[in-house]
């Protein structure tokens, strides 16, 4: 039985100035909240990432997946700071005021690909308001070549088309047949963000090649004590393993579960697992 989702505008304050979230939610209030924090991309929105996951676990916890700052329906700053790093330390502000907003005094993480960094970055910040962390392909490891997808993702709007996102989103599954009708829906989903003037700005500040990026160094991932699961697609062609490996190796209290047959969309191409993996992670099993 799936949980029906409801979508909300949400308006923090952050660095002296609005900003709105547009939150997905299943599950009811005052259960164990669980906060999912989806990836970069063309036209990635909370729902093109979770919409599965939060349907299915709806039941269990209060299921929150926002648009990211910069993504989807939410907001689109016209100043957005240049560069993945410093973007995405306001999207992590804005993330923690959200958190507040809402009245949560403890929250699991979940963060796929960019999300996994945002999920680092709040638990470096409040370490007391995060509970358990899973990290998905997440990026954020030093030292690791760009991938020829990650390259693709990055220089989109060299090409904004349908054919060229669907080629991009060929390249996040290990295997494009069963998952065929999955990702030409996805495609037609994200499309109607991709063309908007809003989105394209975003991703452009995002990526914008002469901005900092972020890495987390050993010595500052040895800070955080809480349970850590890195779940990896061993067949990732736009974050490699490696990087999974690194925070499993560098954070103190974490595991490493990486799945066969899987790329980068560990949540999509192996759904059951990933739930299995990620309640276990919650309730103590792993």
């Amino acid at each position: 039985m799936t949980a029906p989702i409801t979508s909300s505008d949400v308006a923090v304050r952050v660095r002296g100035g609005e900003l709105t979230f547009r939150l997905h939610e299943t599950g009811e209030r005052g259960t164990e909240a669980v906060l999912f924090l989806h990836g970069s991309g063309p036209g990635a929105t909370g729902l093109s990432n979770w919409k599965r996951i939060i349907s299915d676990l709806g039941h269990r916890f209060w299921c929150l997946a926002p648009d990211q700052i910069g993504f989807g329906d939410s907001s689109h700053p016209l100043d957005a700071p240049r560069g993945m790093g410093p973007f995405n330390d306001l999207r992590a502000e804005a993330l923690l005021a959200l958190v507040d907003g809402l009245g949560l005094e403890k929250v699991h993480l979940v963060g796929n690909s960019m999300g996994g960094q945002l999920a680092l970055l709040m638990t470096l910040a409040r370490p007391q308001l995060v509970g358990k962390v899973l990290l998905m392909g997440s990026g954020g490891a030093p030292g690791l070549p760009a991938s020829p997808g990650l390259k693709h993702l990055r220089e989109f709007y060299a090409d904004p088309s349908a054919e060229s996102l669907k080629g991009l989103l060929t390249e996040f599954v290990y295997d494009l047949e069963p998952l065929l009708d999955t990702v030409d829906r996805v495609v037609a989903e994200r499309m109607s963000y991709v063309t908007r003037e809003d989105v394209r700005r975003s991703h452009e500040a995002s990526f914008d090649p002469d901005g900092a990026r972020r890495f987390f160094t050993p010595e500052e991932l040895a800070t955080i004590p809480h349970e850590v699961l890195c779940v990896h697609g061993r067949d990732d062609r736009i974050i490699p393993v490696d990087a999974s490996e690194y925070f499993a190796a560098k954070l103190p209290n974490a595991d490493l579960y990486v799945i066969g047959q899987c790329g980068h969309w560990t949540q999509i191409e192996h759904p059951e697992t990933f739930e299995r993996l990620l309640m276990g992670l919650i309730d103590g099993r792993i």
